[in-house]
């Protein structure tokens, strides 16, 4: 399956979390989501470096 062929239809968590109305939120609040949402933007690229470290990884392997 190509990524083309995924539904381009936003749903799930982070969906819901882009829907949410921010004008309700105090400033603090506002600040504590953004450094949650940075500690999970690190989370998520260590996850990719990690995967793309064994997929170099299996492709040296099965390339040489």
């Amino acid at each position: 399956m190509d990524l083309d062929d995924l539904p381009t239809k936003k749903t799930g968590p982070l969906a819901d979390l882009e829907k949410e109305d921010l004008s309700t939120i105090s400033a603090d609040e506002l600040g504590e989501r953004v450094d949650r949402l940075k500690a999970e933007i690190e989370r998520t690229n260590r996850e990719i470096d990690a995967k793309q470290a064994s997929r170099a990884a299996a492709d040296a392997f099965f390339n040489s």
